[in-house]
């Protein structure tokens, strides 16, 4: 467990800046605010050199093939997005409304990240994000590496029943026109314990060797690099556009960060802009992952198969932030710990058992008494 928080510590901690030169210099969206005023949040930690890939991958070879068909186009797109990378998360808020706005630090955080595919058919691909994390301390030595299941991605193509956040942290059913979906992917986009986060609709474009996937507006929960430290706004609200590259692919955020304390007149506070960028790396080897989600990936797999019956049962749900001042994703990961200890084959039937119940003890659902949300 230990372990586990450890890791989540350092994921906001591998920005590295000189932040006592005190120079006036471009920064960008704010080129007349001091460079030392807007040096990014999220700490000193190193991690070890990368290797970047020079070549074009075979998916992105595959993609730029034209005899395909509009559906394979968009399959082959979602499906270059697995691989091995060094990704870099980098915020800035590009224009403020309310009274008095000062422009907060920018953010700044990268890490080592292996993307697999845990299923692929013909309209249906989900892709799991596990850190691989090496870090170098202040003597130079390298230590590592340090493995955590991170988010997961799912794609759907025409799905007309989405479950999307409406703030408080609770989701809903959403039912779309077949019309609205028609030749449409959604993305639903889960927590690190598989929770829901958000999911949304847009569409694949490829013209001029380029690929890209533009979304709709929709609500997400506040990220965990915002949450520990803004307390002013409530729900992020935006757009999505992931393009694929040669060698990666970039995720572009636009966002407008919203405080409902007023339920009938919501507030823009700040506009933000994201840029997340997929490198492929050749090395250091993120292989780790794989022997970790091999004795995992059954557990996680009756996790997801948890999810799918409170999504069927319910068409709407909130979920406690914490039972006995623990953390949803807690219960989930030490178990997976656990696992990860043991020898010989996972009880499933336990297993099964253990994501259930925990899942269940968060859960707040129409007509429950106390800390019901609606």
């Amino acid at each position: 467990m230990k372990r586990c928080l450890l890791t989540l510590f350092l994921l906001s901690s591998f920005a590295a800046a000189e932040a006592d030169k005190v120079v006036q210099g471009h920064v960008f969206a704010w080129p007349f605010t001091q460079t030392a005023e807007m040096q990014p949040r999220g700490g000193t930690t190193k991690g070890t050199e990368v290797v970047l890939a020079k070549e074009p991958s075979a998916e992105w070879k595959a993609l730029q093939e034209e005899s395909t068909s509009s559906l394979e186009k968009d399959r082959r797109a979602i499906l270059a997005m697995a691989g091995s990378y060094r990704v870099s998360f980098d915020f800035i808020e590009t224009m403020g409304f309310a009274e008095g706005y000062q422009p907060p630090k920018p953010y700044f955080s990268w890490g080592t990240e292996q993307v697999q595919v845990l299923k692929s058919e013909e309209k249906f691909i989900s892709l799991q994000h596990t850190l691989v994390m090496y870090f170098k301390d202040k003597d130079g030595k390298e230590h590592g590496p340090m493995v955590m299941k991170h988010w997961r991605q799912d794609w759907s193509f025409e799905d007309t029943n989405l479950h999307v956040y409406r703030g408080n942290s609770t989701w809903a059913q959403q039912t779309m026109p077949a019309d609205k979906v028609s030749g449409k992917w959604t993305q639903a986009v889960f927590q690190v314990d598989d929770s829901p986060r958000y999911e949304v609709v847009g569409k694949w474009t490829h013209q001029g060797g380029m690929s890209t996937w533009l979304s709709d507006t929709c609500w997400r929960p506040l990220p965990r690099r915002e949450f520990s430290v803004r307390k002013d706004y409530d729900i992020l609200q935006g757009t999505h556009e992931i393009t694929i590259t040669p060698t990666g692919w970039v995720h572009l955020q636009r966002n407008q960060k919203v405080s409902t304390a007023d339920n009938k007149h919501p507030k823009v506070l700040a506009q933000e802009l994201g840029v997340n960028r997929y490198e492929r790396i050749e090395s250091p080897s993120l292989k780790p992952a794989e022997v970790t989600w091999e004795k995992t990936g059954k557990y996680w797999g009756e996790v997801r198969k948890a999810w799918e019956a409170v999504y069927a049962e319910n068409e709407k749900f909130s979920l406690k932030s914490k039972v006995d001042d623990k953390k949803l994703y807690q219960y989930h990961f030490e178990y997976a710990a656990q696992l990860e200890k043991e020898e010989g084959d996972i009880d499933l039937a336990k297993a099964k058992a253990h994501a259930t119940e925990t899942i269940k003890k968060f859960l707040l659902l129409k007509g429950d008494h106390g800390e019901s949300r609606y």
